[in-house]
């Protein structure tokens, strides 16, 4: 009769069985689990004897599994194609290596990418993906290694660190200065105007009427003013000629140095929230993060002082930033 002990085998004891009665022999399986066939058969005779079951029988010079040792290897045979699987996911998930980075689709688009492309040439060999998108990410199940957010949404990761305050300032065209250095508030209050809609999500960033308010002005009602609901979008309608936006420096930088866009008036205003970089639990381990993350930061202290805005109080540009974080924020 078969024993009520139903304390399990040793592992190695199950490993040997399972391979013996997958090949149908001692020498294959020994040699398959590098042991020699005398261990094999040490572990046989040790789940037989803890089963209380024969297991096997020998036909000519093969084993051959008994009913009790075809029923054992059957329901063994699940759990052992369930760990191949299992390893062989975590081969997978070893060699695909993409770092994913994920952030609002005009800072990708305006910012993110730009520096990303200057890390991707100094490191060439790292895979590197960025998604742009107004959702955010779960970082824990694996639909992004960082993110960078905008706000109080920062705090759905466990895991964040400041990046920079921006600003908003005006620009547009060269041409719309009209060969002058520059335009004074009420002549850029003039228009056309072009506005960015946040959503609600986030604190109400200023505006335009904003921006004239602090300078003693107000503005007009112009019915050929846009609105967009990406910045991105606003820039780009800047950039075509069709107005003069209020946007986030950050954003405008690259379109600023390269002489695309102008600043009309200097006369920034702050966005009452920060940007934050986040990250999964399992980013650090992958190849090049380390170097990634040193490398958002080091653009986002760059940010923080606006180098190529020409502003008034212009803070000077850090050395680099403090060593990388193990906790949150």
């Amino acid at each position: 009769m078969p024993s009520s002990n139903t304390r399990l085998p040793p592992l190695r004891a199950i490993q040997a069985f399972e391979a013996v009665a997958r090949t149908g022999s001692v020498t294959l399986a020994a040699t398959e689990l590098h042991v020699s066939p005398g261990a094999i058969s040490q572990q046989l005779r040790k789940i037989e004897a803890l089963l209380d079951l024969p297991l096997f029988e020998r036909r000519g010079k093969g084993l051959t599994p008994t009913s009790w040792g075809s029923l054992y290897h059957q329901e063994l045979s699940a759990v052992f194609a369930q760990l191949h699987r299992a390893h062989a996911a975590l081969e997978n998930a070893r060699q695909n290596q993409e770092l994913v980075v994920s952030s609002l689709a005009s800072v990708a688009a305006k910012w993110l990418g730009l520096v990303l492309l200057d890390w991707q040439e100094q490191y060439p060999q790292a895979r590197l993906i960025l998604r742009g998108t107004e959702a955010e990410p779960d970082l824990e199940s694996g639909e992004a290694d960082f993110r960078i957010t905008y706000g109080s949404q920062a705090e759905r990761h466990a895991r964040r660190i400041l990046l920079y305050t921006d600003w908003l300032v005006p620009a547009c065209t060269p041409a719309r200065l009209q060969g002058q250095p520059g335009l004074s508030p009420a002549q850029v209050l003039q228009g056309p105007l072009i506005h960015v809609e946040w959503e609600k999500v986030y604190q109400s960033p200023p505006g335009w009427a904003e921006w004239a308010h602090a300078l003693g002005l107000s503005v007009t009602p112009c019915t050929h003013s846009l609105r967009f609901s990406l910045s991105g979008n606003a820039i780009d309608a800047a950039l075509a000629g069709r107005g003069i936006v209020l946007a986030p420096a950050s954003m405008l930088d690259a379109d600023l140095k390269s002489g695309r866009l102008v600043v009309p008036y200097h006369h920034r205003l702050p966005l009452p929230e920060s940007y934050f970089l986040s990250w999964s639990k399992t980013a650090l381990s992958k190849p090049f993060a380390g170097e990634l993350m040193h490398w958002l930061r080091a653009a986002a202290l760059k940010q923080n002082g606006h180098a190529g805005l020409p502003s008034p109080g212009q803070a000077p540009e850090a050395a680099g930033p403090p060593p990388l974080p193990e906790g949150r924020l």
